[in-house]
């Protein structure tokens, strides 16, 4: 896979190492963590040994804002550990400022089209809390349908989540009859 997307208003690239800092900024932000940990700060050096490798190996994209060059967030597209190959998980975590405009849609809209047009996948989903409805919204804005409530257990109870976890998906048939060749 290409390591550079590029949309109307974002730049999605490999993550290159670089980028510590702003993966510290973003991932401790309480608001963008609450629905992932609580909003509870992951200490810099989680991220500069564990979290910052593991973007640069796997299918983690840094999302670049086109206009003014700025850190907006990430993108992964990927296999999860155990998955069939033909069915990547969608995900995304962008800045509160980029919140509500559109881009979180855009980015993973340019990510499903090439897991169906260039990796051959089959079906693309993405997870999240049952209370995440800014999350759920940007999957539906995206064409994937809800298929299941699930209940995980996690260590750390977070608010919301005696509520469960839900999973979209997107089949390939139904982006095909929205994407003629």
């Amino acid at each position: 896979m290409e390591t550079c997307l590029t949309t109307g208003r974002l730049v999605l690239r490999r993550f290159t190492g670089d980028e510590a800092d702003d993966l510290f900024a973003l991932h401790n932000d309480p608001d963008v963590m609450r629905y992932l940990n609580g909003g509870r700060p992951i200490p810099r050096e989680v991220i500069v040994r564990d979290t910052l490798p593991a973007f640069v190996r796997s299918g983690f994209f840094a999302a670049v804002e086109r206009s003014a060059g700025g850190f907006a967030g990430w993108f992964h597209l990927r296999v999860p550990e155990g998955g069939a190959p033909d069915e990547p998980e969608l995900g995304y975590r962008l800045h509160k400022a980029f919140w509500g405009m559109g881009y979180a849609t855009e980015g993973s809209l340019a990510l499903i089209d090439r897991a169906f047009r260039e990796l051959g996948a089959r079906r693309v989903f993405a997870r999240t809390m049952a209370v995440n409805l800014g999350s759920r919204r940007v999957m539906e804005k995206c064409g994937l349908r809800h298929v299941r409530t699930f209940f995980e257990d996690w260590p750390d109870v977070i608010e919301g989540s005696e509520q469960g976890e839900v999973e979209y998906e997107l089949l390939r048939g139904d982006w095909a009859a929205g994407h003629p060749a």
